[in-house]
């Protein structure tokens, strides 16, 4: 069991730098100069701090307090972690808890100073804090460095060598992509651009890497104007081969430790469009009057995949679905024989089949692998001392996927391992009657997801049911799992959802102590008419795997739901068992049988 004395250490550390630098409060979110969700271990701080291994969430520490904010995501996984740790959780989103701004406004007097690392949060981030802040008379201090003051044994930043994205997966040259951002730069009224977002580089030069767990990108910044691109990155990573295709695409390289000097560098009438939210608050401080801010000039043109793209993540679902059967068809043997299987068992069982594909390259993120009512943490990440041995009653919910080179993939499935009760077959059942209702959805052209978000919740809501996280992320293609602009979700996001955009569908019930349900496919945003009053879309469902046929309480299932699960279930038996042997085969078809009104399987 981890050291929780350990934090309280660390902590008092950085209340002495603090005391040292005249601050009376510190700001660590879970952040690095790219404003990426998923972090190098170099950009951990908040993780090393405080205990808390989640992907979103900030610590606050004062003189005397520690104060964790975290989303309801992890809010069972931030109290076990954050026990003993002398950290106080604070969940985010729920009615009684106050924003960080507003607690700091509550709890420092007029002339305190908050402290925060100005790389580490974006324009749209620190200015709404210091208006907030300022209010009340209170400063911020947008240079207080905690890793450097604290962290003795920060691990490097990480020296992957970068390698190219072939074109034959990419569909397109990294040449064009330069000429349509800059198209949509001049679009603007800007003249530049500079990219911190590490996906968006990725996509732009196609290049991939494994600085990031998970998530192939590289480290580094990007500024691209008429005369071309200079990527500024750490000369280590750079291989002859990659040295020469970037010189082939003329392509500049610079040190990554010279951004701040490059970017005082660039001309006063530099006219430079960054995303305010995901351009740290210091560099924009340095570009000064040359920085103008607006949409990002790559989001939407990587959001919307190629046909080289799409097909080539159609063939990752294929090989992915397969990979699911064997692992299944192993974990059923085993519990079937008797044998002790652990949740770390299916996860490694997951990676066995996965992996034994020449296109698969990691997995797309940590697999939440949850038993009984481990699957009600809607992030749960089983370790050696969580993990539970599986038993044949409750569910079990496996949240998982892959990173191949044509595609990036995320499945979430819920399955009885014993003799349903009515409570899993009837939440079960209501949560895929909302995801049915999403996936068959057909809309006009401008939608975004706030507008369709309810369709997945409507039958929820009538039993007074909900859940708290978002319906559906976007998806990137051999990139991050999570990638923008597009989402569907309660709150407003504005980016339509548009043809070629990858989005999950994910409604979900979890309740706390017994079990959790979530189910999840990959849906393609596609065209489905044009009329008289314009386009309209619909979704194509990527995703091959069936769903529990146990689970179903068709008492409470319309004929057309009915039938959608029939014929999904169709197609994934075609698709995916030319890629199956016989027992294999034998194992989906019944899987995949005609769900019919009465029937027991």
């Amino acid at each position: 069991m981890e050291n929780k004395t350990l934090h309280r250490d660390r902590i008092s550390a950085l209340r002495r730098q603090m005391a040292d630098a005249g601050i009376q409060a510190s700001i660590i979110p879970q952040a690095d100069p790219h404003m990426s969700e998923y972090l190098a271990e170099h950009w951990q701080l908040r993780r090393w701090l405080s205990g808390f291994s989640g992907s979103a969430g900030s610590l606050v520490v004062t003189s005397d307090r520690a104060l964790l904010w975290t989303d309801s995501r992890y809010f069972l996984q931030a109290a076990q972690e954050l026990d003993g740790t002398g950290v106080e959780l604070m969940k985010d989103g729920l009615p009684g808890t106050p924003s960080i701004a507003a607690w700091l406004c509550d709890n420092l007097t007029a002339g305190s100073r908050t402290g925060i690392d100005g790389m580490l949060f974006s324009v749209t981030e620190a200015n709404a804090l210091r208006d907030q802040l300022q209010l009340h008379g209170i400063e911020l201090d947008t240079f207080f460095d905690a890793a450097d003051a604290v962290w003795t044994d920060r691990p490097a930043l990480p020296e992957d060598k970068v390698f190219v994205h072939a074109l034959e997966y990419a569909g397109e040259d990294t040449s064009s992509k330069l000429a349509r951002i800059m198209d949509q730069v001049h679009a603007s009224t800007a003249d530049a651009t500079f990219i911190s977002a590490l996906d968006e580089i990725a996509w732009t030069l196609n290049i991939r890497c494994s600085d990031v767990c998970h998530n192939p990108v590289a480290t580094g910044f990007l500024y691209i104007d008429d005369m071309g691109a200079r990527l500024l990155i750490d000369p280590a990573k750079i291989s002859p081969e990659t040295e020469a295709y970037f010189r082939q695409n003329g392509i500049k390289l610079l040190p990554y430790s010279d951004v701040k000097a490059f970017l005082s560098s660039l001309p006063a009438d530099a006219k430079v469009l960054i995303e305010a939210g995901r351009t740290a608050i210091e560099i924009y401080n340095i570009l000064g009057q040359r920085a103008f801010c607006g949409q990002s000039a790559v989001a939407m043109l990587k959001a919307c995949k190629n046909s080289t793209q799409v097909a080539g993540i159609r063939k990752a679902m294929e090989r992915d679905g397969a990979a699911l059967v064997r692992a299944f068809i192993e974990l059923e043997k085993i519990m079937d024989s008797g044998a002790i299987v652990t949740e770390l068992d299916v996860d490694a069982l997951l990676l066995k089949y996965r992996s034994q594909s020449d296109m698969f390259f990691d997995t797309s993120f940590g697999s939440i692998v949850g038993y009984g009512s481990h699957g009600a943490i809607v992030h749960y990440s089983a370790d050696e001392y969580s993990n539970s041995i599986l038993q044949k009653s409750s569910l079990l919910l496996v949240d998982s996927g892959a990173q191949y080179f044509d595609g990036t993939t995320d499945i979430t499935r819920t399955i009885a391992l014993g003799q349903p009760t009515e409570q899993e077959r009837r939440d079960f059942t209501l949560v895929m009657k909302g995801h049915i209702a999403l996936g068959t959805a057909v809309f006009p052209e401008g939608t975004c997801g706030m507008q369709l978000d309810a369709l997945a919740r409507q039958y929820l809501w009538k039993e007074g049911l909900s859940y708290l996280h978002g319906t559906g992320h976007g998806v990137g293609h051999f990139l991050n799992v999570h990638e923008g602009p597009q989402s569907i979700r309660l709150n407003y996001m504005p980016a339509p959802l548009t043809p070629g955009m990858i989005t999950s569908n994910e409604p979900g019930l979890y309740r706390e102590g017994i079990h959790g349900i979530r189910c999840e496919n990959l849906i393609l945003t596609v065209k489905a008419m044009t009329t008289e009053f314009g386009n309209f879309y619909r979704f194509e469902t990527l995703t091959l795997f069936p769903f529990d046929l146990r689970l179903f309480d068709t008492t409470i299932m319309t004929d057309a739901e009915i039938e959608w699960i029939n014929n999904y279930h169709s197609e994934v038996r075609s698709r995916l068992t030319p890629l199956l042997n016989e027992a294999e085969r034998l194992w989906l078809e019944a899987k995949t049988a005609p769900l019919t009104r009465g029937t027991i399987y």
